[in-house]
């Protein structure tokens, strides 16, 4: 059996809006296993990098707050950790690269002393050393003048370049999990490439599990084992890579599928799904995704439905309509 390394169990995060508290994301629940890669999909505002920052305890206590579940790396709890004890396991246990590099990065300082301040919390060596480590986990990144980018501030560097920097910073220490939100979104599609290849032989050596933040497909087809769908701060599906891609069960996940354009189809326009992720004030009562979708039923506008597991043990959904195909198929 695989070991795990992350179990999310029944993550509930809330901001703070006027006067009353509103739900971001709603009893997320999942695990990645040693060397595994997790994709999490979905649009713009469903959660994904709210999760991934409750993980690594990273929002406000002025207007945030993870109100229920447990977050274990290794079996302990991140949520019940001090400031002292976080600190330990960012960079080393549990790493992020950030969405934005040019707002995650701090202007004034020099990259060097930005890579080098994680290697040394994290390891017993000389200021040297670690200079010569971040010198190399920058050429490791396609960055062809490290000793350079070491000596420049942000704002002296592109924004693909800053994107391979915080690339190279949540690499350094080699962690067990690294969550990569958007890791590739500022970069061409050949340093892209080079980035992934590198992710995926850091998987192999460390045995690195990684969570995979991403709006591309397929990044998600090719690098991942497993995939969960959210949609408006809840998992709407989730199962293995290729699972999901040949059988989507979910209307939504079969929307997000079919507004990817595929080689030699010839179609003039591509399918899109009506309307937005609704707001978090005030978000519709039943199925939170019924309002935009082609199959609701009377019950999704009333009910919300559970997410529930199919016959084969590993594909779940959130779906009255596919639950109720479920049931049906076990009835006959």
């Amino acid at each position: 059996m695989a070991e795990k390394l992350l179990e999310v169990k029944n993550l509930r995060t809330e901001f703070k809006r006027d006067k009353t508290w509103v739900t971001a994301v709603n009893h997320v629940s999942f695990s990645i296993d040693k060397g595994e890669i997790l994709g999490l999909v979905g649009e713009s505002g469903c959660g994904k990098s709210v999760t991934s920052l409750s993980l690594m305890k990273l929002l406000s206590p002025i207007n945030s707050r993870i109100s229920d579940g447990e977050v274990l790396i290794n079996g302990k709890d991140i949520l019940k950790m001090d400031k002292k004890e976080i600190r330990k396991i960012r960079g080393h246990e549990i790493s992020m690269i950030f969405q934005e590099p040019m707002n995650s990065l701090n202007p004034c300082m020099k990259i060097g002393k930005q890579i080098v301040e994680a290697i040394l919390l994290h390891n017993d060596i000389k200021k040297e050393e670690a200079y010569e480590r971040a010198a190399e986990v920058l050429r490791l990144v396609g960055i062809p003048e490290p000793d350079v980018t070491l000596k420049s501030y942000p704002h002296q560097l592109s924004g693909g370049m800053c994107q391979r920097v915080m690339i190279a910073m949540a690499m350094s220490c080699e962690p067990e999990l690294l969550i990569a939100d958007e890791p590739t979104t500022a970069l061409d599609v050949t340093i892209q490439a080079q980035i992934l290849e590198l992710m995926e032989e850091i998987r192999e050596k460390k045995n690195t599990g990684i969570l995979m933040i991403t709006h591309d497909l397929g990044v998600v087809a090719e690098m991942c084992s497993r995939v969960i769908v959210m949609y408006a701060g809840r998992i709407v599906e989730e199962a293995p890579v290729q699972e999901l891609f040949a059988s989507p069960k979910h209307p939504y996940t079969q929307g997000l599928i079919a507004s990817v354009p595929k080689l030699g189809s010839g179609e003039e326009s591509l399918p899109s799904i009506p309307g937005s992720v609704p707001d978090l004030a005030v978000m519709p009562q039943g199925c939170k995704f019924a309002p935009r979708c082609k199959y609701a039923m009377e019950i999704c506008h009333e009910q919300e439905p559970e997410l529930l597991t199919d016959e084969s043990g590993v594909h779940k959904c959130r779906c009255h309509l596919m639950n109720q195909k479920e049931q049906e198929a076990q009835n006959v």
